[in-house]
């Protein structure tokens, strides 16, 4: 919000606080006591503050959004360590190096739905939205990029060293601590969702939300996992419905793809293709 936007006729909290640094050194000012409690870095991360902390990460990237103009989006999950076919030889196993196909459809995949996206002007409807990471998440925000739009980078931090991935529209680029706050974001503009080969994330992410929808949590959208042989080979989804731990009817939840092309179409002709975007309770 900026100076013109503001209603109140009160003094400004960065005011005080830039105030606050500049105050007579004294033993009581240099008491942690006396910091102000927004400005105090070591309260703040109390355990007590956990709560106040969750409510943070939770508005800053919506808040962000909204002042963006973002709407709706489409998500895209995968794994990190897919790398793009021109650094094939860097893949860790010949599966992985198997797997760089999916780095070019998800970039195409991505670029097709943000020209289809920027057909009415500005672009507000069904970004793209990653983990903001490398392997497929790179090549989601590329395929935006590719397609002169805008797209979303939800990052994390992690033990090891990472970065946001260079496609990423740096006012969109967020940073979270919480699993589960990032989830929820990735989830609460979505229009449609795309899964392709990954790891414990990626599997992590893409049960969650197969789990919000099957239990009506969250309305039914789009759900496509691109490579049939990689995901039958790994999850026996059929034994799942005869064990009757699944219904049969779960089975129709998601739809298995190969290429970015058969995804749009998968997408168009989706039951209830066009209605209000999914929306998870209590939002």
């Amino acid at each position: 919000m900026s100076d013109a936007q503001r209603s109140h006729p009160f003094r400004h909290s960065h005011e005080d606080r830039e105030a606050a640094h500049h105050i007579p050194d004294t033993p009581q000012t240099r008491s942690p006591a006396y910091r102000l409690a927004f400005d105090d870095e070591a309260f703040l991360c109390r355990d007590e503050l956990r709560p106040v902390r969750l409510q943070l990460e939770l508005l800053k990237p919506e808040m962000g959004m909204q002042e963006y103009g973002v709407d709706s989006t489409v998500v895209l999950f995968g794994g990190a360590r897919i790398p793009d076919p021109a650094h094939k030889h860097r893949a860790r196993t010949e599966t992985l190096a198997g797997l760089t196909r999916y780095y070019e459809e998800a970039r195409e995949f991505a670029r097709l739905i943000t020209l289809k996206s920027m057909k009415n002007g500005r672009q507000r409807e069904n970004v793209i939205v990653t983990g903001g990471g490398p392997g497929v998440m790179e090549a989601g925000n590329r395929g935006a990029a590719d397609a002169g739009g805008i797209s979303i980078g939800l990052n994390i931090v992690l033990p090891h060293e990472q970065a946001p991935n260079r496609y990423v529209t740096p006012e969109l680029c967020f940073n979270f601590h919480y699993f589960a706050v990032r989830k929820m974001h990735f989830l609460m503009r979505a229009n449609a969702l795309a899964v392709f080969p990954g790891g414990f994330g990626t599997l992590d992410e893409t049960f969650e939300t197969l789990t919000l929808i099957q239990t009506g949590r969250m309305k039914r959208i789009p759900f496509l996992l691109f490579g049939r042989d990689f995901w039958t080979r790994i999850i026996d989804w059929q034994a799942l419905a005869e064990a009757g731990t699944i219904s049969p009817e779960d089975l129709e939840l998601f739809r298995f793809v190969e290429t970015a092309a058969e995804a749009m179409e998968a997408i168009e002709n989706w039951p209830g293709a066009g209605e209000k975007r999914a929306e998870i309770p209590g939002r």
